[in-house]
């Protein structure tokens, strides 16, 4: 039976499956998205610091924010490289959703997330 849960999560997967889907039809080097691809979980160091600070750092870079303002950014600039990444973030976010991998919460551990607890 499909939750509500288990919809959200094939969403997302189809999400992921369509970025990379997208990202070849624009004849982007793939080791692009290979070697990108896990770019954001940098945000994770956040939490070197502490709960909080690790939290803002790492949905900042979790958010569809900052990619779909790249793509802004391609269509004013029409750079490539900036639709580019904007497409890699946007997968690795799909991706990170798909596994049920949300937003974080500040006073809580990083296994727990505004999607469910990991």
């Amino acid at each position: 039976m499909m939750t509500n849960k288990r919809i959200v999560h094939v969403e997302y997967a189809i999400a992921f499956a369509f970025s990379i889907f997208t990202y070849m039809q624009l004849h982007f080097p793939i080791w692009y998205f290979v070697v990108l691809l896990f770019v954001p979980d940098i945000t994770m160091l956040g939490y070197a610091m502490n709960k909080k600070i690790g939290a803002i750092v790492y949905n900042f870079g979790h958010t569809f924010i900052l990619p779909l303002l790249l793509a802004l950014g391609y269509l004013y600039f029409s750079n490539d490289y900036l639709l580019l990444g904007s497409i890699i973030w946007i997968a690795h976010i799909c991706m990170d959703r798909a596994i049920g991998a949300g937003l974080k919460y500040q006073n809580s551990s990083f296994t727990n997330t505004h999607m469910q607890r990991l």
